[in-house]
Parts: C-alpha cells; structure tokens; sequence
C-alpha cells in the first residue's frame, strides 16, 4: 500500500517504529485480500481455528489468555493535567508520570513482530460527522477486527490528506519475542503491566498488554466513547453510549430512537427489534455508539461511527435475537467460544445442544463439566451490513434526525414500564439518576443500586458534572427540536417473583406510545417522577398480561421514591461544585412533588 504524505502521521509511524522496535512495519489498505492474510496468520501461529466453510463461511474462533478476556476498568485510565477535569468515576493518573511508565513498557515492545499501521474512520467516511483514526498495531487480530469494526485502508488517508487531523491510536499486545523464541497462542502482558491510557487533552491512546476486545480494538470504547465524549464537549456535539433504531409506523412516519442502557438491559435485542404490533416496523442504524450534531435544519444528526457489531455471544439466540444470529452466519471472528465437534461455534444460551466440544480455553467439554463452555464475555464480530434489518440509509453521511431520547435499568420494583420526561431538563435528571440492581457481572454485587448515568460511567473520560452541563447546553441550543425523553424499565416483577411483562417484541409496546404522544395522538397521567401512560393508552392486544400487573406495571410508589430521594442527592454530591445547578433543582423539583402527594394522600386516608 502506498504510503500517506501526511508529514506528521510519517513522523509519528517514524517514532513509534524507532521505540517499539518491530521486525517490519505493514500499512494496511482494508482490502479482502489483506483481511484473509490476517487471519491465515493467525491460524498459521494456532491463535484462530477456522470453521466449517459449509456451516459458517469465511469464519474463525479464537481463544484469549485466560488473563485477557475482557474490558480491565481497573486499568484503563484517563490522564489529564487537572485531576478534577478526570473527575471522581476515573482512574486519574497525571500525564507525564503515567507516559514515562509506559514509555519504558513501549521501549523494544514489538521486537520479533510486525507493527501494522490501521488507517480507520469512525463513521461514513467524509462525513462532517466521522473523525479519522489512526491505530499502530502488533496484532493480526486487532488488523482483523478492525476491518469489521471500522472503514479501513486507502480512502480514508485520502480523506486524511497531507495536513488533516487524525487520532493516534498505539497497542501493543506487549510480548516482544527474541530470536527463535516461539510465540504464545495469544501473546499478551500479566494483568499489572496492562495500561489502557487515554490522553484527553492531546486525543491520544495509548494501549498495552492486552489483545482484547475493547482494550486493543482502540476505535471502540477509547476512541468511539471517551476520547470522543471530550471532543464532543470541545467542539460542541455528543458521542453517546446509545443504540439507534427507525421505527416506522403503519402510515409510513419514521422515528428514529436513541437509547442508552447499562449492561444487561437488552440493548442489542432492543436494536434488532421486531415489533409485534402489526403494521409496525424497525430497522437498526447502530447496536451501540451514537455520535450526534446538529445539522443545517437545527434538527440532532446521528451516525453509528461503526461499521460492526462486537457483541456479548452467550444468551444469543433465535428466541432472544434472531436477527443477531442471522448476522453471524458468515465473513464473522468469534472469541472464547465453544468449537463443536464438527467445526462450528456453541455457547451457553444458544437454541441448540451439545453433547461434545472444545471449550474457550481448549479443553475438551461436555455439559456435565462443572464449568461453562463458553466465557461469559465470549463475543463475535460481525459486519453490520449483514443484519437482516439494518437501515438501508444506514451509512449516511448526514446521519438520521433524532425524535426520542431513551434511558433505562434493570430493576425488579420502583420504577414504571415506562415514562416520559416532563421537559428536557427533567429528562436530563432522569439520565444522570438511571440506575439497575446489580448483576451477578457487578463487582459492586452488595449495593442496593448501581447509578450508572447516561450509562456512560466507564465511558465518560471527563468529570460527570461536566459532561452533565454539556447536556443541558446541548438542550438549549436544540431548543424546540430536542428530541423528547424516556425512562423504561422491562424488568418489573411482582412481590412473588414473576415477570410482569414479556420483553423483547413486545417492548414495542412502549415505543409504540412515545411515538403516539409525538403526534399527539395518545393521552399521558401525571405522577411526581413524570408522565406515564393510563393502561388504555397502551396497545394491549393479543398481550397475554393480567390487567392487575399492567396496573402494577404503570404505579408510582410515592414512598420507595421517596426512599430513594436521599440516596440520589448523596450520588449527586460526590461532583461538589460540578453538580449543575439546573440538576439539583431538578432534584428539589422532584423531592417536592413526591412530598406534596405523600401529604395528598395521607390526608385522603
């Protein structure tokens, strides 16, 4: 591939190949040929198996180190000059100090390898929208995946120029190799050496130790997210942890959704969505990332800025996600799950069984084991353009108009199937509140509830009462075209355990009514925590739901609301003077109107 003339990127390519040390370096030009040259290396060095041509064309399974299997928290930081810029909820570490560790980590690191040069775009290319990377590499698979998860090669160092911007991205798998030295199956660094570094103000990454996922695919969550969340508030737009879906209603209108939900929460099913209301219909426009700016017409524009889906592969299934499993049939990477007996892939969740295999850590595996086949974070990788329903306009460089703002949790009680903000600031309160019980994942498993805002916490590289006010600043500028806000909540259950509404399709229901209550043609009840609808403004038919636990569905609790009003207001606190004061008088706003129905009904009893 011909080089770029793009003086600073030569010098940067030039430095980084004079520390690290490699044996050659390679610039990737995102062709078909290349990506299949990375993945014969791969299998050739025994990291990737690939599978039956038959069952799964063009489709490889590798297993990680048993130490690298997921996003590490715990190491990945956020360095700025100021530690109150990072904020309270990052892992702060002061530029220079955390630079000349990882300099000396960098020094010879890729000794024995080839450093590959991955020119990528987060977006369309050439869109006002996109933002171009560049990420320095010692992984086949990182080269790989990025060629799913991203637009890579020659287009995009046109579009970069001789003197365009572009953000540097530096991995290393950190396991330089001596002469003659075999490498591991999955070359990486001890868990202390890890280091996944992000410079927020140079919009530098710097990755080392660990060849997975989101650690080493640097245009995700480090580019995509935190590098992106601080640009985003520079330079006036919103890089934001959502899904976004089109539904379409009977009459042929188009709404287009943007939802942000923590782990476990159904993010994926909801962006795959099939409706079970007849006439409706949904396309995905993206699984996990939104980026947004408002375009000509005063209306917030959204891209996908990626081009794959990288999702969590247990509890995938037809049942669950048929569109998902439609998507992974072919040209797909699948990561630490089971290899079956006949060469194709398995894990827990899946509508099939099996009574042989290999599992994620290359043993032999039968049910009766003791232990999962698959890890939990097992995933695959999968080209976008292969899901069944994505958007025919999905990679338009203008992006989509947003209508609906969507923020949830996972909670057994409390919080209503679903509710509409009462304004913007208010639905502001509602994202930067958003909390689930915790999951088997959590490491907090003790507390009572996780607040995860905007469910951005392990996304948002700057202080949270900043990225909070950039909201509201972003309000002020959408003026009457900010899309309206949302709180749902699929996951009620009644006192004895059981489900209160079936999920999955069925969440259409909901979006049904938001879409409604934009056209005005459906009717909203007031309650201190906001609009939620009566049950006859649902669509019901054909639900199998008692009319009792629609009812529970829709009910505000006035007095666990107002148990929880302390707790929010200690949450708050932890930003100090961050905390905007349009939030907390948020806050007050609720604490009264919860106050004034509690003294309401006390005095009906």
């Amino acid at each position: 591939m011909k080089k770029s003339n793009n003086k600073k990127l030569l010098a940067w390519v030039a430095e980084i190949e004079a520390l690290c040390k490699p044996e050659a370096v390679y610039w990737c030009d995102g062709s078909q040929q290349e990506y299949q040259k990375m993945l014969k290396i791969a299998e050739t060095a025994g990291s990737a198996t690939k599978l039956d041509e038959s069952k799964r064309p063009n489709s490889y399974l590798f297993r990680s180190d048993p130490s690298d299997v997921a996003r590490v928290e715990d190491r990945t930081y956020i360095a700025t000059t100021k530690q109150e810029d990072a904020g309270p909820t990052n892992n702060w570490i002061d530029p220079g100090e955390l630079k000349k560790t990882m300099r000396g980590l960098y020094d010879r690191c890729m000794r024995g390898r080839t450093l590959y040069v991955i020119p990528f775009s987060m977006g369309p290319i050439g869109s006002l929208i996109s933002k171009i990377g560049i990420e320095i590499t010692d992984s086949p698979y990182v080269v790989a995946n990025m060629h799913i998860m991203t637009r890579v090669g020659e287009k995009v160092l046109e579009t970069l120029g001789a003197d365009g911007e572009y953000i540097p991205c530096l991995h290393s798998v950190g396991a330089p190799l001596d002469p003659g030295q075999k490498d591991a199956a999955w070359p990486c660094a001890p868990i202390e050496k890890k280091y996944i570094s992000h410079f927020t103000e140079e919009n530098l990454i710097w990755s080392y130790g660990s060849g997975y996922g989101g650690n080493a695919l640097l245009g995700k969550k480090c580019l995509a997210l935190r590098i992106a969340s601080v640009m985003a508030k520079r330079e006036g737009w919103m890089a934001e942890h959502m899904l976004i879906l089109r539904l379409i209603n009977p009459e042929g209108r188009r709404f287009h959704i943007a939802a942000a939900f923590p782990s476990a929460c159904g993010k994926t099913n909801l962006a795959m969505l099939i409706p079970s209301i007849p006439g409706w219909k949904a396309e995905c426009i993206g699984d996990d990332i939104a980026w947004m700016k408002i375009g000509p017409d005063g209306s917030l524009r959204a891209i996908n800025p990626e081009s794959g889906f990288f999702g969590v592969a247990p509890g995938t299934s037809y049942a669950s996600n048929p569109h998902a499993m439609e998507s992974i049939k072919s040209n797909s990477i699948f990561t630490n799950c089971v290899l079956t007996d006949d060469k194709d892939i398995w894990w827990e969740g899946m509508d099939t069984e099996i009574l042989h295999g290999i599992d994620w850590k290359g043993r032999d595996w039968t049910p009766a084991s003791g232990e999962k086949g698959a890890h939990p974070n097992a995933r695959f990788t999968s080209p976008a353009s292969q899901c069944p329903v994505i958007c025919p306009d999905w990679e338009d460089p203008q992006g989509v108009p947003i209508d609906i703002f969507i923020f949830g949790g996972r909670r057994t009680s409390v919080v209503p199937l679903v509710t509409e903000s009462f304004d913007w600031d208010h639905g502001v309160y509602m994202g930067a509140t958003a909390a689930s019980e915790p999951t088997a994942a959590a490491l907090d498993v003790k507390a009572k509830l996780r607040r995860d805002p905007f469910a951005m916490l392990p996304f948002c590289a700057y202080n949270m009462g900043d990225y909070w006010q950039h909201w509201f600043d972003m309000g002020d500028k959408l003026g009457d075209q900010a899309p309206k806000i949302y709180y749902v909540n699929w996951f009620r259950k009644s006192p004895e355990g059981k489900w209160l509404w079936p999920g999955f399709r069925d969440n259409s229901r909901a979006l049904k009514w938001m879409c409604d209550r934009l056209e005005g043609k459906a009717q909203a009840q007031d309650t201190p925590i906001g609009r939620v609808p009566n049950p006859e403004d649902l669509y019901l038919e054909n639900l199998e739901v008692d009319t009792q636990d629609i009812k529970t569905l829709l009910s505000v609790d006035h007095a666990a609301w107002t148990e929880e009003l302390p707790e929010i207001e200690t949450f708050l606190a932890k930003f100090g003077a961050k905390t905007p004061a349009r939030l907390k008088a948020q806050f007050e706003k609720q604490k009264q109107r919860l106050t004034a129905k509690i003294n309401i009904s006390s005095s009906l009893k």
